[in-house]
């Protein structure tokens, strides 16, 4: 619809409707609205009303802006057959970006094995362990730094939630990214891990964001779970070893290959200087 044009009285009804039923958006105003008319023009909204409607991006680390998928899935097995669990690597793949404790409760599923804390606790210190051996192989993916400094350069606001600190400070070093004023969320920092939403819904905290505007960018299922359940745009990326099927049905709104391509496409998902 050409910028400026009002919209035919369908449409604007189904805005309006849309404000009122959709839970938790019951503030919601047809942007405009003149009678039976919606206005989709910039001048017609306020500067202040634009500004708490910028897009803010909070993005997953591993497999997102880092290559570092297959890495925490090698560590896993180091650590998961020092304590004598046997698990395929193919199935190691499928918990990577899942909570601690919906790890522990699939390996309980899978294998039979019941996991103590104290097992828990050396089964993550042995992982860590075996990540940091890795720290020389692991890369930023195609277009991870020119995303993030275009993001930056163009004062759009972005925070990462990510794993534990211990294993994500290999990824951020990579990424050339300092934690101190880059706003960096991790589990150990909010009450329950992906795929509930809480490290997404603190790090729009963190920037001051209203999460209906953010656009979380993932690579796994766990990922979009959580941005649908804290009601933010769900965006993929196949470079974590998900197929982009899988991303959609788990609620991705637009499936990309790496950090490459998003960048070239940044204005689909609102992304503009």
């Amino acid at each position: 619809m050409p910028i400026g044009r009002p919209m035919p009285l369908f449409e604007s009804m189904v805005l309006e409707a849309v404000g009122s039923k959709v839970p938790g958006r019951s503030s919601l105003k047809p942007i405009g609205r003149l009678a039976h008319t919606v206005f989709v023009d910039d001048n017609v909204v306020p500067e202040r009303e634009r500004d708490s409607m910028r897009t803010a991006f909070l993005f997953d680390l591993d497999g997102i802006l880092v290559d570092s998928v297959y890495q925490h899935v090698l560590a896993w097995k180091e650590a998961l057959d020092a304590e004598g669990i046997e698990l395929s690597v193919w199935r190691i793949h499928r918990k990577i970006g899942m909570s601690g404790g919906l790890f522990t409760n699939q390996l309980l599923r899978e294998t039979g094995i019941e996991i103590s804390a104290e097992r828990v606790a050396r089964l993550r210190h042995a992982h860590a362990t075996a990540y940091r051996k890795q720290s020389n192989h692991i890369r930023p993916l195609p277009g991870a730094r020119e995303l993030l400094n275009w993001l930056s350069q163009t004062g759009v606001p972005w925070a990462i939630a990510t794993s534990r600190m211990e294993t994500a400070a290999v990824n951020l070093a990579s990424l050339g990214v300092d934690p101190d004023p880059i706003p960096v969320v991790t589990p150990d920092q909010v009450k329950y891990a992906k795929p509930d939403p809480d490290l997404f819904l603190a790090a729009a905290e963190r920037l001051s964001a209203p999460i209906e505007t953010a656009v979380v960018v993932g690579d796994s299922i766990w990922d979009m779970l959580a941005a649908i359940r804290c009601r933010a745009l769900g965006v993929g990326l196949s470079s974590g070893g998900y197929g982009p099927d899988e991303l959609r049905q788990s609620g991705a709104f637009r499936v990309y290959e790496d950090p490459a391509e998003l960048l070239s496409r940044i204005d689909e998902v609102g992304g503009r200087r």
